[in-house]
């Protein structure tokens, strides 16, 4: 039996979900253009613009990752998006959106974005490949190597203009621009030129696919819905038996909250740690396609997690990646390692634009998932002595990292707070049954976000 849900039209394009039911399974199956069946229309789209694509990029590669096979005893395949040659698969959608509007749209007219820093760079690389102008809006917080590399892939064509603090104070301030004749919005994912070229990559991975069938599970991360809305249409009409997940940052939980709620949501608030995935409202052309997953189809990824993601990639691979281009291997670390197995499993690696500044802040979030450092604030108190008799509880494995007076004062007892590093978690145990015998007065700020985030 077939029942329509649904329909809507959007950016010209215009679909109905049907809900296909049958004796053995529930699935999904698009309606395009009034079209119903094995339908080809959207797939030959994405065809379409992949051989225009060939002419600035060859076909990013399709890699069996040895390590994290072997790791979770399944066939693990990296798309390597960071080799793009803005280190993202964000190139596809600004390439396709900017090569449909080039005879629709004046010479003078400037195309004009809002990004954290990958779509600003696909955009800035393609219309210096055209010779055309672009206004650049990114945010005050966008990391300096990703603002810088704009410059440079966009040359003279492109004028870059820092605002707001998250991507939607800067996508605001790009839409009033534009509303005030400024150029035309190419925008991030949420719109159907954009989620098609975005969707090449799932296309470049069928023809590059050796296997016998398809990918048992695809994990794709998410931010504003462009790459995952791409996906999944491809996946719906080319009718692949592959499990589609999704991997999103458990601070910015746009779609996640999206489909419980059963509605678009906006973040009242969010980490914007995962710069190139943390948006705080879903795109409604995006929400529109994916709308019919349930909730548990998002893996949340928490942030420090990630970064120790991010660090065993580049000391084991050697891979640079950015926060948001490790989302999809950290979701693995949220399945069950008996639905893993055997099963070939394919992983979205989104994008390499990582500022290597923050290398600190990544190796110190990494320490602190892994349990493997910890903030104290100590009631020291003020006597000869105090500090070898603290130094002598520390074990061989032990190490103060950070030792700094909170409040220096002529009293008693003076706050200090102190990191101290080790090499195995269970030390710690050890450690904390020490303090109190030796009746050290003290408080594990390590998870307290709000006071480790104003002292640390």
């Amino acid at each position: 039996m077939i029942k329509k849900t649904q329909s809507f039209e959007r950016s010209g394009f215009k679909m109905a979900l049907f809900v296909i039911r049958s004796k053995s399974d529930l699935k999904f199956s698009p309606i395009i253009n009034g079209h119903i069946g094995l339908m080809t229309k959207f797939v030959n789209d994405v065809a379409r613009a992949i051989s225009t694509l060939r002419n600035i990029f060859p076909e990013t590669p399709l890699q069996k990752n040895e390590f994290l096979s072997q790791k979770y005893s399944a066939e693990i395949y990296f798309k390597r998006e960071d080799l793009t040659p803005v280190r993202s698969y964000k190139i596809r959608g600004a390439f396709n959106f900017v090569s449909s509007m080039l005879n629709k749209i004046t010479s003078q007219t400037a195309f004009v974005c809002a990004s954290a820093g990958n779509h600003a760079q696909g955009l800035a690389f393609v219309c210096q490949n055209f010779q055309r102008r672009a206004v650049i809006f990114m945010p005050v917080t966008t990391p300096q190597q990703k603002i810088d590399k704009t410059r440079s892939f966009g040359k003279n064509y492109v004028e870059i203009r820092l605002t707001g603090d998250t991507f939607d104070q800067c996508y605001d301030a790009a839409q009033d621009f534009v509303a005030r004749g400024g150029g035309i919005m190419s925008p991030p994912f949420d719109d159907m030129r954009i989620i098609t070229g975005q969707a090449s990559v799932i296309y470049e991975v069928a023809n590059q696919w050796n296997e016998t069938k398809e990918p048992d599970l695809i994990i794709a991360p998410v931010g504003g819905g462009g790459l995952a809305s791409g996906i999944s249409l491809f996946l719906q009409e080319k009718r692949w038996n592959t499990t589609l997940r999704f991997a999103e940052p458990q601070g910015a939980p746009s779609l996640y909250k999206s489909l419980k709620e059963q509605r678009r949501i906006k973040l009242e608030k969010m980490d914007t740690f995962v710069d190139g995935a943390a948006v705080a409202k879903i795109g409604a052309v995006n929400f529109d396609l994916l709308q019919q997953y349930a909730p548990e189809d998002v893996i949340l990824v928490p942030e420090n997690r990630l970064c120790a993601t991010m660090t065993q990639m580049l000391n084991i691979e050697g891979i640079v990646l950015e926060p948001a281009g490790a989302l999809a291997i950290d979701a693995l670390k949220s399945l069950d390692r008996k639905y893993l197995k055997n099963r070939r499993v394919l992983l979205i690696i989104s994008g390499g634009n990582f500022d290597f500044e923050r290398l600190p802040e990544v190796k110190e979030r990494a320490l602190r998932f892994d349990g493997l450092k910890k903030y104290y604030i100590f009631r020291f108190p003020q006597r000869p002595g105090a500090l070898r008799a603290f130094l002598d509880i520390l074990g061989p494995e032990d190490d103060v990292a950070r030792f700094e007076y909170l409040k220096k004062s002529a009293r008693n007892f003076g706050s200090v707070l102190i990191a101290i590093e080790t090499k195995h978690a269970n030390n710690f145990i050890q450690l904390h049954k020490q303090f109190m015998e030796a009746g050290w007065i003290y408080k594990d700020i390590t998870d307290d976000q709000i006071l480790s985030d104003f002292i640390i």
